[in-house]
């Protein structure tokens, strides 16, 4: 603990970031900030002008030019490092990668060659993940035609009276979620590379950008979901602002619908989740995986698939011991079989077959488990009985980083529309859509 209003934090619940408003790290990180460069010199000269006049303390600071391959010679100033990689066409994901590779910054800042900050940029953007590891904080980026400013005019003046408009679309969910405070398992799309900075540490623990990226746009969304699922806090600091020297990427030549197809396509598999993945084609990666654990009738394994899969049609079943009756169906899989260990967006696990009879209130549960503070629950039917665990990645990667459960709230309810099988239920009945509760429980 330092003076006051100076912590270091480690965790907070679910994405409360807003309990640590007002508080400062102390000491300041070491932060490193990577710009991606391609072929952009008289931008990236007013971007490292920029970076030269921020009000962070310059021994704690470090600029990395990560170059994309430009053509010609590259000159830096001095205290500023280049990396380059050889020219294989648009690499952005890679050359963020390489980058980060010789960076040192306990905190890492992305910014791309174009997109210039203001004064105290640095200093906003890194706070959170200096106080918090698993932070993932994006900046404002506003819009102005620079095109005819000198890149050594200070970039507030350079801004004056040349403002863009600014995108709408972001500026509206900024303002729906509270600066990302209620964000969800689809608040990826709001986190824009170009201002970004989380905690090296976060970093390294999730992995870089997917370098199989290779044409613009999705490399930034890809990897925000993933650090998401793996627990992040997200959060968007409206005060560490950026200018981006041109219009918003709609206004852009080559952004028509192609592009956003293309981009859209790439990362579907990517993320399973409603909203970003196919309604009804079989997806890469399931978003809930129910484990079934020990040996049972066949007639409950066979109801309770059924019933499942009809209110989460893309779900998994991991079974110890495969019915015949439900052997041909793929979502089925012998967990001695998996190819990898658990790592759905939810997992269910119970020690007894259930019936899902009225799947609203399941699914709404499903679907928003670990987007607030809530990130595990335990069921029991209208007895008491145990219906198993649910439980969301991001709990247990929070549990799995920390060494206890704080970091998001477990609760204990009883199911709506979901009851425990008995071990002879009537099988035609089910089918048959005639039988009652009476018949299978």
């Amino acid at each position: 603990m330092g003076g006051e209003g100076f912590v270091t934090a480690r965790w907070v619940v679910g994405n409360r970031w807003d309990s640590l408003d007002g508080i400062h790290p102390d000491p300041l990180p070491t932060v490193s900030v990577i710009v991606a460069h391609y072929d952009q010199p008289g931008q990236l000269a007013r971007t490292l002008h920029a970076l030269a006049a921020q009000d962070y303390p310059q021994e704690l600071l470090q600029v990395i030019v990560a170059d994309d391959g430009s053509p010609g010679g590259l000159d830096v100033p001095d205290g500023v490092t280049l990396v380059r990689q050889e020219d294989r066409g648009f690499r952005l994901a890679a050359v963020r990668n390489l980058g980060v590779r010789a960076s040192s910054g306990e905190v890492l800042c992305f910014l791309d060659a174009d997109t210039a900050p203001e004064p105290g940029y640095v200093r906003a953007l890194s706070r959170l993940p200096a106080l918090l590891p698993e932070a993932v904080v994006v900046g404002r980026r506003r819009h102005a035609d620079l095109s005819a400013v000198a890149p050594d005019v200070p970039i507030v003046e350079a801004a004056a009276g040349r403002e863009l408009p600014e995108p709408e679309w972001l500026a509206e969910e900024y303002a729906r979620s509270g600066d990302l405070l209620d964000s969800d398992d689809r608040s990826y799309r709001f986190v824009i590379g170009a201002v970004i900075a989380c905690a090296r540490r976060m970093f390294d623990e999730v992995g870089g950008f997917d370098e199989t990226f290779a044409s613009y746009g999705g490399e930034d969304w890809e990897w925000a979901h993933r650090m998401w699922q793996a627990g992040a806090v997200f959060a968007h600091i409206a005060g560490a602002v950026a200018w981006h020297d041109g219009p918003e990427w709609a206004e852009r030549d080559g952004s028509g619908i192609d592009r956003a197809n293309a981009q859209t396509l790439r990362m579907q598999s990517s993320i399973p989740v409603p909203g970003s993945s196919p309604r009804a084609l079989w997806p890469g990666a399931a978003d809930l995986v129910v484990q079934v654990q020990g040996e049972h009738p066949p007639a409950a394994l066979f109801i309770m698939a059924d019933s499942l899969f009809a209110a989460f049609p893309r779900a998994r079943l991991l079974l110890d011991v495969v019915p015949d009756a439900l052997a041909d169906d793929p979502r089925v899989v012998e967990a001695r079989d998996a190819r990898r260990p658990v790592d759905s967006r939810v997992l269910w696990e119970m020690r007894r077959p259930v019936v899902v009879l009225d799947p609203d209130w399941l699914v709404h549960l499903v679907h928003g488990l670990g987007t607030g503070d809530l990130g595990a629950v335990d069921l029991v039917d209208g007895d008491g009985a145990p219906i198993g665990r649910l439980r969301s990645r991001r709990a247990t990667r929070r549990a799995d980083r920390w060494g206890h459960e704080d970091a998001f709230r477990t609760r204990r309810m009883t199911a709506v529309g979901t009851h425990v099988l008995r071990p002879d239920p009537r099988v035609e009945a089910w089918v048959g859509g005639w039988g009652g509760v009476e018949s299978f429980c």
